[in-house]
């Protein structure tokens, strides 16, 4: 026989962050989860500091989550792979953050990101807290602590070896599996982006990443991609400024020759009246009036 999580009693006073491990010891399963959390990060900053203009949000990543008081401590914490926390200060008393003990927050993580190595049975394991008739506490899976204790909103498991995405969305009590839209994204509505797989190089590695895009389906860039982007555009504005240039100075240049050729005209009909001036002039001496009709 066991009891349930509901009959277990939750120490309140749970100690801060800066008595609790920072880390579970275990190893990063993958040369690609630390280069992958830094491109999520990297591309929706521009995102996140549109919705908080004052700075009040937090980014962990393998960063404890303690939600039970426990000996040691790390049993009592889920650390995910990359999590999004709105409205809570980046740091504590001036302090970076080594853990989130979430009853000593006022948020709750809109976004919490799995990186599975596997197939992703422990990301999807929904084994409840309990205590076995022999009074051991059974370990609780990972889905049902996001689930059920923790209560993120949105739960995405991104099976590398397998190229897969799957999404969860809280709703009441329990997790919904979400469907990807046309373009194979899912939408993350509190921060107006989708999420999806991208194949491309990043940081010397060419593989499926896990990636942001706004809701019109524009991928949401890294630093090196917005300056390569800023560098395109510059480029373009130094060259349409150059054709424009090269357009004024073409009119400069074709209205000089139509300058010239208006001072040529004139200049022939200057000399073609100077013409008839001498002509008139020799007819005179002659006894001829130039001006006189013609008599026939």
């Amino acid at each position: 026989m066991t009891t349930t999580a509901t009959q277990l009693d939750f120490t309140p006073t749970f100690r801060d962050h800066t008595q609790l491990p920072e880390s579970n010891g275990t190893f990063v399963k993958n040369f690609q989860e630390h280069p992958q959390s830094l491109i999520l990060t990297d591309s929706i900053s521009p995102v996140l500091q549109q919705l908080h203009p004052d700075g009040q949000y937090a980014i962990g990543q393998d960063c404890g989550i303690y939600w039970r008081e426990t000996e040691p401590p790390e049993k009592g914490a889920e650390a995910p792979d990359w999590f999004y926390v709105p409205g809570v200060p980046p740091k504590l008393n001036g302090e970076i953050r080594r853990s989130y003990v979430l009853s000593r927050e006022v948020r709750i993580p809109t976004v919490a990101l799995e990186f599975a190595s596997g197939d992703g049975e422990e990301e999807r394991d929904t084994t409840p807290l309990s205590v076995s008739a022999q009074g051991e506490t059974i370990k609780p899976g990972k889905f049902w602590v996001y689930e059920q204790i923790i209560k993120i909103p949105y739960y995405g498991i991104y099976e590398v070896k397998n190229r897969k995405l799957e999404f969860y969305h809280l709703q009441g009590t329990h997790y919904e599996k979400l469907q990807p839209n046309e373009r194979g994204h899912y939408l993350i509505d509190p921060l107006g982006v989708e999420i999806g797989l991208w194949q491309g190089s990043y940081l010397n590695q060419n593989q499926l990443w896990l990636r942001w895009w706004d809701i019109q389906g524009n991928l949401l860039l890294i630093g090196d991609e917005r300056a390569l982007l800023e560098q395109q555009r510059a480029e373009q504005e130094r060259q349409r400024a150059e054709q424009e240039r090269q357009r004024a100075e073409q009119e400069r240049q074709q209205a000089e020759q139509e300058r010239q050729q208006a001072q040529q005209q004139q200049q022939r009909a200057e000399q073609a009246e100077q013409k008839a001036a001498r002509l008139a002039e020799k007819l005179r001496a002659m006894g001829i009036d130039p001006d006189a009709e013609e008599i026939g």
